[in-house]
């Protein structure tokens, strides 16, 4: 089954018919909010916006264990993650779609990992990919279909927030090699890996990073909100291909 989180600008599916609804409890407390079940384009579906309904949870805050736990409890096999993310490359505009290859972890004092010797004894897992390369590809053969323009490849920068960076630190991040930077991807990918869940993101552009392009002087939150809500007609649009594909193999 195919579960999908939501994140900044996807609270909810509009084009999702809900069934139900069921309170997640976990090993590691409570999800960010009851999961959603419904069918899209004929397929089960499980919905779980990251933030909570209201998006009333900063990044540091989400609870990522009991988030990943709690889909993977109700037989989730293939994780989709909408991540909203700041665009660092030049290339990269508010708008635009990106389907990240990679992730530099810059978070920290977030609970990372099952295996903590406390519940799961320790393990070390292989991370060389962080993104399972079937779901990039059926991401991308579900964007091909509906004639959506996905960016493949992309370096994902997780920082702490809930501030945004300042140009300094987004050149520190292009420096390591960061094309895109966001809040929440990191513990998120890991967590997905340890339990062996096919996972991957989608990450629609807000704005332009600290210090460039549109936000050279400073990021005005109110066309961040205007990129965004235009953006997630395109991204549910594409989810609803992705299901449909998925389905198909």
């Amino acid at each position: 089954m195919l579960g999908i989180i939501g994140g900044t600008g996807l609270t909810q599916l509009d084009n999702l018919t809900v069934t139900r609804h069921q309170i997640a409890r976990t090993p590691y407390g409570e999800a960010s909010q009851p999961l959603i079940f419904g069918k899209m384009a004929g397929e089960d579906v499980v919905f779980l916006a990251r933030h909570g309904g209201g998006h009333t949870i900063p990044p540091h805050a989400v609870n990522y264990r009991a988030n990943i736990w709690a889909l993977h409890s109700v037989g989730v096999t293939h994780l989709l993650a909408i991540a909203t993310v700041g665009g660092i490359s030049n290339n990269l505009k508010a708008g635009d779609i990106v389907l990240p290859n990679q992730i530099l972890d810059y978070t920290h004092g977030r609970k990372n990992t099952y295996h903590d010797g406390i519940e799961l004894p320790v393990k070390h897992i292989d991370f060389t990919e962080p993104y399972s390369n079937s779901l990039r590809q059926l991401c991308k053969q579900a964007a091909k279909n509906i004639q959506q323009i996905v960016l493949d490849g992309g370096v994902y920068a997780c920082v702490q927030g809930p501030r945004l960076e300042t140009a300094a630190e987004i050149n520190r991040l292009e420096r390591d090699g960061a094309t895109l930077v966001g809040m929440t991807g990191m513990p998120e990918a890991v967590l997905a890996r340890e339990l062996g869940l096919q996972y991957a993101a989608l990450c629609p552009i807000a704005n332009q990073a600290a210090g460039r392009g549109d936000s050279a002087n400073g990021i005005q939150y109110e066309d961040v909100i205007t990129n965004l809500d235009l953006t997630m007609i395109r991204v549910r649009a594409l989810i609803e291909e992705i299901v449909s594909v998925h389905s198909a193999n």
